[in-house]
């Protein structure tokens, strides 16, 4: 990632340009009254149809060189209410063929963490990556493919609106946080993240990609990614689950 470029202006720039062309997009309400149960229910569908538009843009989309080349793109998916978004780098070679996110070895490991790990399912969480293509021969993605597929990824978290997000591995943190930190100094403590000017900001874990702990199995390795999910688990005032007192994997 180049040093002098901030990804996050950039980005920001793009979507502002999308939204004045394209009439922006629907957020969240954040209405509590006794129409609460009502309003949640509309906003719920509203939300669900946005990312299903997001989506049907991603699947369409060429604003880079990765467009021609995919077999399948892969939006993301997930619970519109998430408190949690799991965030990769980019689809493998599973994800290319299937258009869902973590779905080959990598999935099976995260949905381990998920569900062993912190007593979630799939379909409480969003999971999605940081470019929407898989990137020829699994290569790192370029400045110019970030730029392009990071409003959509960030249409879909201002949407979402969830309470703490999972960056999983350098790529991802450095994307989201615009620096060049190594994942090993990241990770463990709760960065910030902005969806944009006079926005709150949402509460962002970096920690490592499971195609890392694949290729560097390790008890320390393991523990360190399950001392990360623990804060996250605190942070939203869950309890770790009776039957993991040990990290997941």
């Amino acid at each position: 990632m180049e040093k002098d470029t901030d990804i996050t202006k950039v980005v920001r720039q793009h979507l502002q340009m999308e939204n004045f062309f394209t009439g922006g997009f629907m957020v969240r309400s954040n209405k509590t009254s006794s129409e609460s149960h009502n309003i949640e229910h509309t906003d719920n569908k509203q939300v669900k149809a946005e990312l299903e538009k997001i989506a049907e843009e991603v699947r369409k989309c060429a604003k880079c060189g990765l467009g021609s080349l995919r077999t399948n793109a892969v939006p993301g998916e997930g619970s519109q209410n998430a408190r949690i978004v799991f965030v990769g780098e980019g689809p493998g070679a599973d994800e290319d063929a299937q258009g869902r996110p973590f779905v080959g070895r990598s999935g099976q490991l995260l949905d381990k963490i998920i569900a062993n790990g912190m007593g979630l399912k799939r379909s409480d969480v969003f999971i999605c990556n940081i470019i929407k293509c898989r990137p020829p021969d699994n290569r790192d993605p370029r400045l110019d493919e970030i730029i392009s597929c990071m409003p959509y990824l960030q249409r879909q978290i201002e949407l979402i609106n969830p309470e703490i997000i999972v960056a999983l591995g350098a790529h991802a943190a450095k994307s989201l946080l615009n620096n060049n930190l190594p994942i090993g100094q990241l990770r463990g403590q709760f960065h910030e993240y902005c969806t944009g000017i006079d926005r709150t900001t949402i509460k962002l874990m970096p920690t490592y990609h499971p195609a890392y702990l694949l290729r560097n199995y390790s008890d320390d390795n393991r523990k360190r990614v399950w001392d990360d999910m623990k804060k996250v688990l605190a942070e939203l005032g869950l309890a770790v689950p009776k039957n993991q007192r040990k990290p997941a994997g």
